[in-house]
């Protein structure tokens, strides 16, 4: 009922703005009819009293009375309405007037009709999103976080909510970042640096790299059963060339997951399909394709430890891999990199101290 009534007010006060400015011009006419009629009845008392005085004749007299009558009819026009109101502009004004009362009203229900809901109750804001949580504005509630943590950069919970979300929407990237920040900021966990190493992974076009293996390793050395960072270091194996090992190790994943984990699915279906490049792929091969297929590994595992990063089995297996394809200057070119890399890192050297002694590499390591 409350909105027919402020309808009804919207719909008078533009009826009343249309009327004023055709009512207002008659108005202000009968105010200056009734002004000269004034002023004609005091020239009349004037011209009486100079008669009276005999300052004038009764001829003047009547010829004064003859010019101030005069003057009142060019001042009020004619008897049917002010000066310049005719009946056919009488008859226009009131026609306008009619229009206007009839049109505007109208005009608004039809338009009210077309595009409003007559029939649909009152539904306050608050009950429509309890009612149906999926119409919230998601766009909005994330635009309202994000502007949160540009104004609040240290709020680790708040990058924590927003880390997954950017996951879900591709944004592989901010989700990183996101992922950081939570970890800088006091939301440190085995999940949060899980989440950060996929982020770097997807990121990075499904490729383990080195700043994503840390974070797994991270999230092991908080959780050593976290599945997504055994998962993801289990690929990183299988990128390396090590299809065996990461086959096993996925193999172990899968042994021990809970028989509700929906994680197992994708498991299976890695897992199933290296099982089947073992059974069809170097099996299959002849020998020289064969060794030429384990160089391509090899010179790939290679190539992406040359561009940064790599930890101690990374550089160990590449080591031990060059050398038995019999290729001791690049492990010894390994070598010398790797303890470059790992300098900081007295156990790394250390054990690469024993590598280079294993392997007869020591006689001319740096």
């Amino acid at each position: 009922m409350l909105i027919w009534i402020i309808f009804a007010l919207m719909t008078g006060a533009a009826i009343f703005a249309l009327l004023w400015p055709l009512g207002r011009g008659r108005a202000l006419a009968f105010a200056d009819v009734a002004d000269a009629r004034s002023l004609y009845r005091s020239q009349l008392g004037e011209i009486d009293r100079d008669l009276g005085r005999r300052l004038i004749g009764p001829a003047e007299a009547e010829a004064a009375r003859a010019e101030a009558a005069r003057r009142l009819l060019r001042a009020s026009g004619d008897e049917s309405g002010p000066e310049g109101e005719t009946e056919s502009s009488l008859r226009r004004r009131r026609a306008s007037s009619a229009l206007a009362l009839s049109c505007v009203p109208l005009l608004a229900l039809l338009v009210y009709g077309a595009y409003g809901s007559p029939g649909r109750p009152d539904e306050p804001l608050a009950a429509r999103l309890q009612a149906d949580s999926s119409r919230q504005d998601f766009a909005l509630a994330l635009a309202r976080i994000e502007t949160h943590l540009a104004a609040n950069p240290t709020d680790g919970k708040g990058w924590s909510v927003v880390a997954p979300v950017y996951m879900r929407q591709g944004r592989y990237d901010d989700a990183a970042t996101a992922f950081a920040q939570a970890i800088r900021h006091g939301e440190a966990s085995a999940e949060a640096h899980a989440g950060l190493g996929e982020a770097r992974t997807l990121a990075a076009g499904g490729v383990v790299t080195a700043a994503a293996r840390t974070s797994f390793a991270d999230a092991l050395r908080m959780d050593a059963k976290n599945a997504r960072a055994r998962f993801f270091l289990a690929i990183g194996q299988e990128q390396d060339g090590d299809a065996t090992g990461a086959a096993e190790a996925l193999r172990t994943l899968l042994g021990e997951a809970p028989a509700d984990a929906p994680w197992a699915q994708a498991v299976r279906q890695r897992l199933a399909r290296l099982d089947a490049e073992k059974a069809g792929g170097l099996a299959s091969l002849a020998p020289a394709d064969q060794q030429a297929a384990i160089r391509a590994m090899v010179d790939g595992l290679a190539a992406r430890l040359q561009a940064g990063g790599g930890s101690l089995p990374e550089w160990t297996r590449l080591i031990r891999s060059q050398v038995v394809l019999g290729d001791k200057a690049a492990a010894r070119e390994a070598l010398a990199l790797a303890r470059t890399r790992l300098a900081q890192d007295a156990a790394a050297a250390a054990a690469l101290d024993a590598l280079a002694e294993e392997l007869a590499l020591k006689e001319t390591a740096p």
